[in-house]
């Protein structure tokens, strides 16, 4: 096992960015890459949270917040050129950013609908009512869950990837896809974009290869983050009993895959995922 010391040169003074640093996985990845040494732009929807990201991270100046709506490509790109402006050029890139819910999306009705099957099962009868998401949720609700989830990391990848063949260097970038990409376990919306990822590491792994950028992905099972607040209980303890291990994972294990991945250690690995979800469902 490397040493702290060891640990911390891994990564030393390559210039890292994380979508969704504001707070759970995000903020957790932030920190752990900064503990290897790299020097973190942090960016987040909510200024304050990813401010407060950035403080716990130590050494003042080596590191910026930034808030951004990935969403908007526009504002990406602005990101970037001010990511380059204050720290350098980007080496590795984490697309963590994403969401489970947006407006007009069903998900109330389908929480609605899960209560009251989960009551008739409770009462020993026959299940009558179907769980359905879809007939419920208008094009707000599906686009708003794959704007960030999906368009969000092809326009952070496009900036980080115009960044690194001007500079002429090599890079990582590391997306957080989910278990639920294999099993189907989830909100349509949510499952859809996470499968995505998938598919744009692999793509971009094969595209991006012979530069020297190599593009792998995380597939969590369930984590102790603030998006779980969003799920029913029941729903939850119905993950957990499903898990080997017998819990969730906590942020800093995830965050533990990433840094690997974006390091030299992981030299040979591109288009890989690698998942940490305790035995929950085996790719």
């Amino acid at each position: 096992m490397s040493s702290p010391n060891a640990r911390s040169q891994k990564l030393a003074e390559r210039i890292a960015v994380v979508t969704g640093a504001g707070q759970g996985m995000g903020r957790a990845i932030a920190r752990k890459l900064a503990s290897w040494g790299a020097r973190v732009a942090a960016l987040d929807l909510n200024a304050a949270a990813v401010e407060e990201t950035i403080a716990q991270l130590g050494e003042r100046g080596a590191h910026v917040a930034l808030a951004c709506d990935v969403s908007d490509s526009r504002a990406v790109d602005a990101a970037f050129a001010r990511i380059a402006a204050d720290l350098g050029e980007v080496a590795i890139l984490v697309n963590n950013a994403g969401i489970g819910r947006a407006p007009n999306d069903g998900s109330e009705r389908m929480y609605e609908l899960m209560a009251k099957r989960n009551a008739e099962l409770a009462s020993g009868g026959p299940a009558q009512t179907h769980v359905d998401q879809v007939p419920f949720m208008e094009d707000e609700g599906w686009r708003g869950v794959l704007a960030v989830n999906l368009d969000g990391a092809f326009f952070c990848t496009r900036a980080a990837v115009r960044a690194m063949i001007k500079a002429g260097r090599r890079g990582a970038i590391v997306n957080i896809s989910s278990t639920s990409a294999q099993s189907g376990e989830g909100s349509v919306h949510y499952v859809t974009s996470k499968a995505a990822l998938i598919g744009l590491t692999r793509a971009l792994a094969r595209e991006l290869g012979g530069r020297g950028i190599r593009v792998n992905a995380v597939a969590p099972g369930p984590t102790n983050t603030p998006i779980m607040q969003g799920i029913p209980e029941q729903w939850v303890r119905d993950m957990e009993n499903a898990i080997p291990l017998g819990r969730m994972a906590e942020p800093e294990e995830v965050a533990e895959a990433v840094c690997w991945l974006a390091s030299d250690a992981a030299s040979m690995c591109t288009g890989a995922v690698l998942v940490a979800n305790g035995g929950s469902y085996f790719f």
